[in-house]
């Protein structure tokens, strides 16, 4: 069982933002920060007041998880970055809105000696016996304090104040991790314990001028009194005052919402899985009465692209997509009349294919759009079609025969664009081999379901249109629209790239469309481009004819092997810093090299340059560790250290250094430090004896877990818990009544429901009829026993018992 803290961030959008330029503009980005420590960096938007940047973070918290805050910088090319202004959250704010914060909310001045970070470990008693009472402040250390000094340290002393009376430690010199192991003690005066505190605060001692400011913590006196006090505690800044917010900054726009969840041990979630995949493996039942169309009908407008995602991980581990694609097009065509609106609202059906293509096939849309794209962003061409947004000043640096007239822009502007919406046709209509076999597949079987529900041959466009729908209006158009969130570029597109991008969506939904709305819009000024559009419409069609022959019987159609849902493709690559640990010694800051890596679902490769021939890799299989180094011991932030194990059974440790953190921040921290055998730093685990370095955190042994224990669709319980807790948000209740178990002797498909090891049940599910209840029923059920397994696991805190004797993956007959 896994205890998960998520917080599930979206930085949108801002607005009314102050200029920072001497062009009267910014440069704006944002920097997301969890306990004042760096997860995550939005792209630049350029030269505008009013950015808009639409990321999507799903971070992983500690336990301890105090604040959120996004920080809004303007880019400067020379000098550093201003900070424009900041948004802070706490995790009381955001659990107190049951589906999180949502909307505009103002940015508050930055003060630098109100940025702190950093923990400091405290003991705090007041000891029985003795009069008058004492109260002992044990400082014992801090770690991870902010650097105010130029040499990128601190000289940090503590200062605590308690009834009226001030004490200090020593100082101590040039560290961000200070030790100081002081006691210092305060007389109590008994009858002003209610409302007196005592107030630790951390300094940084300067020679010249004030000491600067790194952090505080409180404690209400008479709850030390009562319960002695020892740990970590984060450092806060002073409460701002009112004055502060008094400035307009303007505002930034975010969603956030925390998701605290248990995940529970896999096979408590196999009879959810087996009721959601019921109608896949089980045709025969009616459609209105299985767990699919219970979760459909229950689904809002505003959660089913959170369902779809969490539906299409599922399955994508069943091996089962293209079914459950099948299924939910199959419902979705039964409920329309007029092929006209086919797949056009945003229903769970539209929803899971878009989830399904970006899952699937994303790695085959870099390859087929990232040359174009890359190639609009260097060119910086200035395009514009409409006269009314037309700048004739910029066109000068067309022409040196001064200011061009208005046709003459809208010439050079066609013809450009004509050379780009080219090379995207002949990039797309050319890459049927490149896409996912599972893509094909998908699209071949919504072809035939469309076909056989309008198979007039006045309704011979609909063909086509039901997949170019998707595939051109949810997956090829927003990807050149935004290519930053589809992982095309690692920047927004400056406003004259921007332009030029949005005209060539519009013309690619125009394609997507069929041509069928062409003349019919808002913009007249987009006709000239009619020309090109009509010609690109017939090539289209002939590609998704080509894309859907693909061979395949009715079972490959219906069971897609597993491994087509694990693609092995580069999930993300750049240039790192990388060091590997060798023989024992000291690291110089030299020792990192600059090196390209490659990260897939199969492993880490990196070599000298994306060129270079000779590549180092790292198998995923074989990582037994990924873990982040504590910032002090090499003075670089943001290092992690992958532990990797050999054939012949040696751990090997790569330190990287990563632009931002780039890890779930509950990975636990590792301190390479000194041992008492050698001069070195220590990298292995240290025995039990010789507590030297703290254990690295094992990963699952291949042999033990299966091949899918790499492979991202294969994380079941983390799709399966999120969609049990959130049928119990949705109204379907468990279900109290309870009868007796009785084995299950019926088959399903010609497979017989049998035990499987360690008392688990099988896979293959149960037929409803064989189940002997109604579906809705069995659902309660099955979510009642994962509401009662969270109540033990809770019980027994976080300590995992052993599975249920009889576990509910088999459903009784019920009299």
């Amino acid at each position: 069982m896994a205890k998960t803290t998520s917080l599930h961030c979206r930085v949108l959008e801002g607005k009314d933002l102050p200029a920072k330029d001497v062009s009267g503009s910014s440069d704006p980005y944002c920097v997301v920060k969890v306990d004042n420590e760096v997860v995550a960096r939005t792209a630049t938007v350029w030269k505008n007041l009013n950015p808009f940047w639409g990321e999507e973070y799903t971070l992983r918290l500690p336990h301890g998880f105090c604040s959120l805050a996004v920080y809004v910088l303007d880019e400067d090319t020379i000098g550093q970055d201003d900070v424009i202004g900041k948004v802070t959250l706490s995790r009381q704010q955001i659990s107190a809105e049951p589906r999180g914060v949502d909307g505009w909310l103002s940015l508050a001045p930055v003060d630098p000696d109100k940025e702190v970070q950093g923990e400091i470990h405290l003991e705090l008693r007041v000891p029985e016996q003795g009069h008058p009472r004492v109260l002992q402040c044990h400082l014992i250390e801090a770690r991870d304090l902010a650097p105010r000094d130029m040499s990128g340290t601190s000289d940090p002393f503590a200062r605590v104040s308690c009834c009226g009376h001030t004490l200090e430690t020593a100082v101590i010199k040039k560290t961000r991790f200070p030790h100081w192991d002081e006691v210092l003690e305060f007389q109590l005066v008994e009858d002003k314990l209610g409302e007196a505190v005592l107030s630790v605060e951390v300094w940084d001692w300067d020679i010249v001028g004030k000491n600067d400011f790194l952090g505080w913590v409180e404690f209400p006196l008479d709850t030390i009194c009562t319960d002695p006090t020892r740990g970590w505690f984060q450092l806060l800044p002073f409460p701002s005052s009112a004055e502060d917010h008094g400035r307009q900054l303007g505002a930034l726009r975010l969603a956030v919402r925390l998701v605290e969840d248990t995940v529970l041990p896999h096979h408590y979630y196999q009879p959810l899985i087996q009721l959601l995949t019921e109608p896949i493996l089980c045709p025969g039942q009616p459609p209105t009465s299985t767990a699919l169309s219970i979760l459909e009908e229950v689904t809002s407008g505003e959660s089913r692209q959170d369902v779809a995602t969490k539906l299409v991980k599922i399955f994508l581990g069943q091996g089962l997509a293209v079914p459950l694609l099948d299924y939910l097009i199959t419902r979705e065509l039964a409920r329309t009349t007029d092929p006209n609106t086919l797949f056009r609202s945003n229903s769970l059906a539209s929803k899971s294919v878009e989830q399904f293509m970006k899952v699937v096939g994303l790695p085959y849309l870099h390859e087929v759009l990232k040359p174009v794209v890359n190639r609009i962003f260097e060119e910086k061409k200035y395009v514009e079609l409409d006269p009314g947004r037309m700048e004739l000043s910029r066109s000068r640096r067309i022409s040196f025969k001064g200011s061009l007239s208005e046709a003459r822009v809208r010439e050079s502007s066609l013809e450009l664009l004509k050379g780009y919406l080219g090379n995207i046709i002949d990039a797309i209509v050319g890459s049927v081999e490149r896409c996912p076999l599972l893509m094909r597949v998908a699209f071949k079987q919504l072809r035939r379901r469309v076909e056989e529900r309008f198979p007039s041959a006045q309704h011979e466009e609909v063909r086509y249109f039901s997949i170019s729908g998707f595939l051109f209006l949810r997956f090829f158009a927003p990807a050149v629209l935004t290519p930053k969130l589809f992982g095309l570029r690692e920047q927004h597109a400056e406003p004259r790239t921007g332009r030029t991008l949005l005209l060539l969506a519009k013309a690619l939904q125009s394609i997507g469309n069929l041509g069928l709305q062409l003349g019919q819009g808002k913009e007249p000024w987009m006709s000239p481009l009619h020309a090109v559009l009509l010609p690109s419409v017939t090539r289209v069609k002939a590609f998704l004819d080509s894309l859907v022959t693909v061979e395949s019987t009715e079972a490959g159609e219906a069971l897609v092997p597993p491994t087509l849902s694990h693609p092995s493709a580069t999930i993300k690559e750049g240039y790192l810093h990388t060091h590997t640990a060798g023989t024992p010694t000291l690291l110089p800051r030299f020792a990192f090299k600059k090196r390209y890596f490659w990260l897939s679902t199969e492993a880490l490769t990196y070599s000298k340059s994306p060129e270079w021939q000779v590549r180092c890799s790292i198998p995923v299989p074989r990582m037994r560790a990924v873990e982040r180094v504590d910032e002090g011991t090499f003075q670089h932030p943001h290092v992690l250290q992958i532990v990797a194990q050999d054939g012949t059974g040696q751990l090997h440790t790569t330190y990287i250094q990563c632009k931002v953190r780039c890890h779930p921040p509950s990975c636990p921290r590792r301190v390479p430090r000194s041992c008492g055998s050698g001069s070195g730093l220590c990298d292995r685990p240290a025995a039990p004896t010789r507590p030297c370095c703290p254990p690295v955190t094992p990963a699952p042994s291949a042999a033990a877990a299966g091949p899918a224990a790499c492979s991202l669709p294969a994380a079941r319980p983390a799709a399966a818990g999120p969609t049990a807790r959130w049928l119990w948000a949705s109204g379907v209740t468990p279900w109290t009544p309870r009868r007796p178990h009785r084995p299950s002797t019926g088959t399903c498909g010609g497979v017989t429901g049998t035990e499987g090891p360690e008392g688990s049940a099988a896979t293959e599910p149960l037929c409803p009829g064989q189940a002997g209840g109604p579906v809705a029923r069995r659902l309660q059920e099955v979510l009642r026993d994962l509401d009662i397994a969270h109540d033990t696991f809770a019980h027994q805190d976080g300590t995992p018992g052993p599975p249920p004797s009889t576990p509910p993956a088999q459903h009784p007959h019920r009299e």
